[in-house]
């Protein structure tokens, strides 16, 4: 199996919903949600793109990193990779129901621990959604993250109990999706949360809580005073407020404010293992991502989800060689070019 492969099986599956472009930067498919684009014109889906590629990497050849380790841990998880799966939902509507919502997410979690990473599951309009990913969690003894929509206080909490049950690494909200057109769609009430409710959250469940959907360094204060294990730098892939920065561009200051408090995960736009780099660089421990997974499960399984992840950890190991660093840790914005 091998990329071109995957992508052109993907194509014909996906019937339109996903064009697997070139690039995948959301132009064919702006306003497309539901579908696979960003909401209104597109541009914070493009943005995060954007805002990855404005940042360049220093080269350095002449250094004593000739062998690099890409191993991380996470939630208590030894990792081969600090490349993850998103939690992505909606087979029928969003990817034109070539596979169902149980395939699917079957094939983004036992692919994503194939590679020595791990897969986050989502929550959607259909209660089933939600269910297909603990489901598939509970399938791999436990071995990926159940993610929430921000939902009424008690149907969140059912939702925990359920990622509990199967023995889940840790559970968490996308409080992102407080406006998510399609939950709106479907009469499935959610919205923002107060401090205190997130507060209830954390302290509901004894796994590690994560907060997906911030993009502000004072709602990143606000998740580390609620006692949030972690948060996810993320403007949902751009799928829900239209002309919003990217992810990179506000990364750096929510990794200098709050850092040290707890676990940064970021997301958006991220299309290589240089992409990775740069992310870790400005400040995040591990990237999610979202889309080109989509395109590797739909057009090889579960075998096509690890061969997008290796790709991308082996072209994170190619950069780290070639900016001279040996480990994550050493990954600092000392690789980042700075005029």
């Amino acid at each position: 199996m091998d990329l071109k492969t995957v992508r052109e099986e993907a194509r014909k599956k996906l019937k339109g919903y996903c064009r697997v472009c070139p690039v995948c930067d959301g132009r064919a498919c702006s306003g497309e949600v539901p579908g696979m684009g960003g909401t209104g014109t597109g541009a914070a889906f493009r943005v995060n793109l954007e805002a990855l590629n404005r940042f360049k990497l220093n080269m350095r050849t002449i250094h004593s990193a000739k062998e690099v380790d890409t191993t991380c841990k996470l939630f208590g998880l030894n990792l081969s990779t600090p490349v993850l799966a998103a939690p992505m939902t909606g087979t029928p509507y969003n990817m034109g129901g070539a596979l169902s919502e149980r395939e699917f997410i079957g094939m983004i979690v036992s692919g994503s621990r194939n590679a020595g990473s791990i897969g986050f599951t989502g929550d959607g309009a259909d209660p089933s959604m939600y269910d297909s990913g603990v489901d598939a969690v509970k399938a791999e003894n436990g071995w990926g993250i159940p993610i929430i929509k921000p939902r009424a206080q008690d149907e969140i909490i059912k939702r925990i109990r359920g990622a509990e049950e199967a023995g889940a690494a840790a559970v968490g909200v996308d409080i992102d999706g407080a406006g998510l057109v399609t939950m709106a769609l479907k009469g499935q009430p959610v919205g923002p949360k107060t401090p205190e409710e997130i507060k209830e959250l954390v302290a509901a469940t004894k796994l590690p809580f994560i907060l997906k959907g911030i993009m502000t360094v004072d709602e990143a204060e606000m998740a580390a005073e609620a006692g949030c294990a972690a948060i996810v730098v993320s403007n949902h892939g751009g799928r829900i407020l239209d002309h919003t920065p990217g992810a990179a561009d506000v990364l750096p200051d929510i990794a200098k404010a709050v850092g040290d408090k707890l676990t940064i995960l970021a997301d958006g736009g991220v299309r290589s293992g240089t992409d990775v780099i740069k992310l870790l660089a400005l400040g995040a421990d591990a990237v999610l991502i979202g889309r080109p997974l989509v395109v590797g499960a739909f057009g090889g399984g579960a075998e096509g989800v690890k061969l997008i992840i290796d790709t991308y950890t082996n072209q994170l190991k190619q950069a780290m060689i070639l900016t001279g660093v040996s480990s994550l840790e050493e990954i600092t914005d000392r690789i980042i070019y700075k005029k």
